[in-house]
């Protein structure tokens, strides 16, 4: 084998972290396979040896799924070849390693697009559907789960899986059996129910479900994705962004209840905080606006009139500052515009490093008849609560991050407090305790509160029955007690 092998702890030290804050990550040696073949046989030997192995992406998560606490790093850099572009059936063949921003690039001379686009450009294709990813443009497209045709994916027994959509299905009260090479695997599923709506916590689980959809959104605990088939679309005519500003949060709110009944590709927010916050640098933000809503909208060239005249009404209706909105129709104006959007995120970070302490954020979503509700939770626990926070999101999936940026220790450890409250409330109302990032090393606490102790045992089962030797992810979804 060529691989790559690096134990020099500077060189592989900068797998030790993501963009999870999670400290004290360590590994004895990277390993960095040039080929399928070779992360395949890595797993088979160290599954023979039972040694724990976690698999490393782009580093673009914020659960601290791929910082290892032992053992060995598989790194899937070197895995990340777009493998094909079938234009006429619309689709691609990636290896795991492939850049979402690389992919783009590549669809993009021919009019595809990669539909579900998540929002992180720098994130390996493989580590999104490790986590069912979803963006802004979830409103309208859905997750990662939507677009995954085929997965090939190794196991740690040496076994490689091809599995097509559409192929293999399994009953949750039956499970299912694989023949394998030589053998049977038998895999018996757990007996919760997941929530109805978008959500990327625990193994997804239904009563009839494609074998496929087992290993989008494990996190690296059941196997190594070697290769991803994903459907495409074709790039729209034209795209329209607006960013609308609203004097009260009640009439933000109230247009997007209304907003969510047209046909926007996505629908964002941003409470009076986070407009405070942009403010500092941003002069285009308007002074006494309590609230934003960002939305975009796709169409044919020769109906771009009656779209933008169609919003226009609705912003009226719902008293939006229209001489404040904002609009772009070119590629040009609407980069301009994500740059206001994309501002919050690195701003909340400057914070966390002037702090010193971490941000304490959220990843919730709920049901749409009980957005009111959460959302008048978070306020009523935040507003007392004397800790600084900003409220923004996917609001037209009822899915906000809220993120309390703690000043203090004693800050710190009420904002976990305060967490804990949301998800109570959430699991109350049928939501989830994470929409889109996973549950990774730091959420096993509410993922319990989510499904119950007896639910997480049978995780853990499931787990053993692909991963006998234990060595995959441990830690990630829950705690790796769970597998002795």
């Amino acid at each position: 084998m060529n691989m790559i092998i690096k134990r020099d702890v500077d060189f592989i030290k900068c797998y030790f972290e993501d963009q999870s804050g999670l400290l004290g990550g360590n590994a004895d040696e990277a390993l960095l396979p040039e080929n399928q073949e070779e992360a395949a046989v890595i797993l088979k030997d160290y599954g023979s040896k039972s040694r724990p192995v976690t698999i490393s992406g782009g580093g673009t998560g914020v659960t601290g799924a791929r910082v290892p606490f032992s053992g060995t790093i598989l790194a899937t850099d070197s895995l990340n070849k777009i493998i094909n572009i079938d234009k006429k059936n619309m689709f691609a063949t990636l290896e795991p390693g492939v850049r979402l921003s690389d992919l783009q690039r590549e669809l993009s001379g021919d009019g595809l697009i990669y539909l579900p686009d998540p929002a992180e450009p720098n994130a390996f294709l493989g580590g999104t559907v490790s986590t069912n990813a979803s963006g802004a443009k979830g409103f309208k497209y859905g997750p990662t789960r939507n677009y995954i045709k085929r997965l090939k994916v190794a196991l740690s027994t040496g076994d490689v899986l091809n599995i097509e959509r559409g192929k293999i299905f399994a009953k949750k009260k039956s499970g299912i059996s694989l023949p394998l090479k030589n053998k049977e695997m038998r895999i018996k599923f757990p007996s919760y129910s997941m929530p109805a709506i978008k959500s990327a916590a625990g193994y997804y689980i239904k009563d009839t479900m494609d074998l496929v959809d087992l290993f989008i959104g494990q996190e690296g605990t059941l196997g190594l994705i070697l290769e991803v088939d994903v459907a495409l679309g074709k790039r729209p005519e034209s795209v329209m962004s607006f960013f609308s500003f609203f004097s009260s949060e009640r009439d933000a709110l109230s247009f997007v209840r209304e907003a969510r009944l047209k046909n926007a590709l996505s629908i964002e927010y941003m409470d009076s905080n986070s407009l405070d916050l942009l403010r500092s640098r941003h002069s285009n933000i308007p002074a006494g606006s309590a609230a934003m809503v960002y939305f975009e909208q796709d169409c044919k060239k020769d109906y771009e009139e009656h779209v933008v005249d169609s919003w226009m009404e609705l912003l009226k209706k719902h008293a939006a500052l229209m001489d404040k909105t904002y609009f772009a129709d070119s590629e040009r104006e609407r980069e301009k515009l994500a740059e206001l959007r994309h501002a919050l995120p690195e701003m909340i970070n400057e914070i966390v490093k002037r702090n010193k302490l971490p941000k304490v954020g959220t990843d919730i979503a709920v049901p749409g008849e009980a957005f009111q509700e959460m959302f008048r939770f978070y306020k009523e626990k935040l507003v007392p609560s004397g800790i600084d926070f900003v409220i923004f999101g996917h609001i037209g999936e009822n899915h906000m991050h809220v993120n309390m940026l703690p000043k203090s220790e004693e800050e710190f450890r009420k904002s976990k407090a305060v967490y804990m409250d949301f998800v109570k409330k959430a699991v109350s109302l049928d939501g989830t305790v994470s929409a889109e990032h996973g549950i990774g090393k730091l959420k096993h606490a509410f993922l319990e509160v989510m499904y119950g102790k007896d639910a997480i045992k049978e995780m853990a089962e499931l787990k053993k029955s692909l991963d006998p030797a234990c060595i995959l992810g441990l830690d990630n979804i829950f705690p790796k007690e769970l597998l002795k």
